[in-house]
């Protein structure tokens, strides 16, 4: 036991000294950095813009009334993942139009306004990238190029302040199930993991009944976040998915978006 409580607080004092808090050391003694800090601080820094994101319907990395709905969703997926010891988390949905990676964005972005924790959203919709075009980045990053082993980390990675890491798509790519089920794969993911000991691993998948691409990769995720529309997902491709999620993988949960209340439904039955 004794040894157990040491080595938590050890934990958390190497916590501190990556934040910048207290260390425990004497007045003047240097403070060596950790090879994960450093890994940080060395990825290209991008900013995003308050209008930038409120145009990609981003709505969490300020906080507010209107983040409140993600942040119950952040609060709740973590209390699962900490009591199971998972980290990877893949984002999904029975068809296209639904919402998912709108979803996956803001939930990474409300977990980017938690100062203890560090995370990273990787898109893995290959065939139909979406988050640069959302999060208007004039940078042109190609996760793909990690995926087929034609680049490694930390090519291609992007930081958002100090915990939020993006490993997105500026262009389709073709063979999006082969790729992502290639054996480069998985020591790939165990190479981001080292690199950057993320809290949280979103992973933003493609719809699960239009192609076999979230089945081939939901072997390497810990639980999976099913994002369903309320204006046009059936029950039965909601049954279907989630059965499929249940035999590959976690199925943590199912997210309703696209549900209009009070004025917005009002003003949708009167157009």
């Amino acid at each position: 036991m004794a040894e157990r409580i040491q080595s938590a607080l050890a934990k958390a004092r190497a916590r501190r000294q990556e934040r910048g808090g207290g260390t425990g050391t004497e007045v003047g003694m240097p403070v060596q950095s950790s090879p994960v800090a450093n890994a940080w601080a060395g990825l290209p820094e991008i900013h995003l813009s308050a209008a930038q994101l409120a145009r990609g319907r981003i709505f969490t990395a300020a906080g507010g009334e209107a983040a409140a709905p993600f942040d119950m969703l952040r609060t709740r997926m973590m209390r699962e993942l900490r009591a199971r010891g998972w980290r990877r988390v893949a984002i999904t949905a029975p068809r296209t139009a639904t919402g998912s990676s709108t979803v996956a964005a803001n939930l990474a972005f409300s977990l980017a306004r938690q100062s203890d924790l560090r995370s990273v959203l990787i898109e893995t919709d290959l065939r139909h990238p979406s988050l640069v075009s959302m999060l208007g980045l004039d940078a042109r990053p190609q996760f793909s190029e990690l995926l087929d082993g034609t680049a490694a980390p930390p090519e291609h990675l992007l930081r958002v302040g100090e915990t939020l890491c993006l490993a997105l798509n500026s262009a389709p790519v073709q063979g999006a199930a082969e790729l992502l089920q290639n054996r480069n794969v998985p020591p790939l993911l165990e190479e981001i993991e080292r690199l950057l000991d993320p809290s949280v691993m979103i992973f933003d998948l493609p719809p699960m009944l239009e192609n076999d691409d979230t089945l081939a990769f939901l072997d390497k995720v810990d639980c999976a976040l099913l994002v369903v529309a309320a204006d046009s997902t059936r029950m039965p491709e909601i049954d279907a998915c989630v059965e499929d999620l249940s035999r590959h993988t976690n199925a943590l949960g199912v997210v309703l978006n696209k549900l209009r209340t009070g004025a917005e439904a009002e003003n949708a039955e009167s157009r």
